[in-house]
């Protein structure tokens, strides 16, 4: 039993890092259980462990009697000058070493399983310990298994998880995979401490930056605000105080190098960097882009953002699958509305009114048979001059007779409007 005990120290010490402190008072812990046990209910009985040899003594306080009654409380005066102190006297409470015979394999049967959990408790508290203050970093580690959808990884000494909501569902990982995750949270649970890691994390996204750009690591450049759909599209909003330092560029890097570290880590994730503002409008300009606004409308009161686009600009403008103004909506804070312009079209039907009333007056006929004549592209009188009563008649399915009337009228008209000789 020894020299197991003096093994297990040396093993849980070298190899998990736990100390030998720690070690020998979950081992005491389980050996008095196991020397209850075997002694039986000794007067404040205890067990104590030499840790370099590994020796292990039960001991209790006896009041030493002339004559024994309660073996588990008492010891004769003879037995207690012979095996506790020379000196010992009737009436006093001693120290005396009650260690049974076949201890040792008592121990080592009933003990194990008590020094294992003791040991469960002091690695799960040193993995909160060293992790309760890492939680927003990004480390990397090793895919060791899955459990159902959730990916358990390796992480060195210790084990974290990635929960199936904290994937990028467009991402595989197959065990022996190294990957970089996000340390969402250290929690300790009724189960112990459990690491929680992201990549589907926005701040995932954050860290990356702040590791790759330097201007972001020194506070040069700052990160507004990000807006994430994980695997498909992240937007990153960066402002600088200082005027002299482009944000965008400084984030693009030369020839796109950092920005392209970023994507290829996201496993090709479309990554748009645009220049905070605090003018809304500027804001949500920028954040379309490349969609071609037509005109943009705020609702202070709704915070609503009416946004008006010509009609090939819509799809590019709100994305695909409503993505571009999801994003944009979560970046800026604001309920983003992306409507097609209609100003256009509403402006020529106006023109194309007034031009039906101005014809029917001028040739003294209803704005139906205007319109008829208009659509057939007789928008004048000069133009149904240029026409045969058997043409103006097609266009506006009436006999030959009403169409000339429609002739002669627009001859009387032009006639007007001519100057007089």
């Amino acid at each position: 039993m020894n020299n197991e005990i003096l093994a297990l120290l040396d093993f849980f010490e070298r190899d998990r890092g736990i100390k030998r402190d720690v070690l020998l008072e979950a081992i005491n812990t389980a050996l008095l259980t196991a020397a209850r046990k075997a002694v039986g209910p000794a007067r404040d009985l205890r067990v104590e462990i030499d840790p370099k040899s590994g020796n292990i003594k039960a001991i209790a306080k006896l009041c030493v009697v002339e004559r024994v009654t309660n073996k588990h409380d008492e010891i004769s005066l003879a037995e207690a000058q012979k095996r506790c102190r020379p000196d010992a006297v009737i009436g006093e409470e001693i120290d005396a070493v009650v260690t049974p015979k076949d201890f040792g394999r008592i121990a080592a049967q009933t003990a194990r399983q008590a020094i294992m959990q003791r040991i469960r408790h002091a690695e799960r508290d040193m993995i909160y310990e060293e992790f309760k203050d890492r939680a927003g970093e990004i480390i990397t580690g090793t895919v060791r298994r899955f459990d159902r959808a959730d990916v358990i990884i390796d992480l060195g000494r210790f084990e974290g998880i990635m929960l199936n909501r904290e994937r990028v569902a467009t991402e595989e990982y197959a065990i022996g995979d190294r990957i970089r995750a996000y340390v969402v949270a250290v929690e300790n649970g009724a189960r112990g401490p459990e690491i929680i890691l992201s990549r589907s994390h926005p701040n995932f996204v954050r860290r990356l930056f702040e590791t790759e750009v330097a201007e972001i690591a020194d506070k040069t450049v700052e990160i507004k605000g990000i807006a994430r759909e994980a695997g498909h599209r992240t937007k990153i909003a960066v402002w600088s105080a200082n005027e002299k330092v482009d944000p965008v560029g400084a984030c693009v890097g030369m020839r796109g190098a950092r920005v392209k570290n970023i994507v290829r880590e996201l496993n090709n994730e479309k990554v748009d960097i645009i220049r905070w503002s605090t003018d809304i409008k500027e804001l949500v300009l920028e954040a379309l882009k490349p969609a071609k606004v037509k005109s943009i409308s705020l609702d202070e009161a709704k915070h609503n953002v009416l946004i008006k686009v010509e009609a090939d600009q819509l799809s590019l403008a709100i994305g695909k699958r409503g993505q571009n103004a999801r994003l944009t909506s979560r970046l800026t804070g604001w309920d983003i509305s992306i409507e097609r312009d209609e100003s256009a079209r509403e402006a020529f039907e106006q023109n194309v009114t007034k031009g039906v009333h101005t014809l029917a007056a001028a040739l003294a006929v209803s704005e139906d048979v205007a319109r008829k004549l208009m659509d057939a592209g007789m928008v004048s009188a000069d133009v149904i001059m240029m026409a045969d009563p058997s043409d103006i008649a097609e266009a506006i399915g009436c006999d030959i007779a009403q169409a000339e009337e429609i002739y002669n009228a627009a001859q009387k008209e032009i006639s007007k409007s001519a100057p007089s000789a």
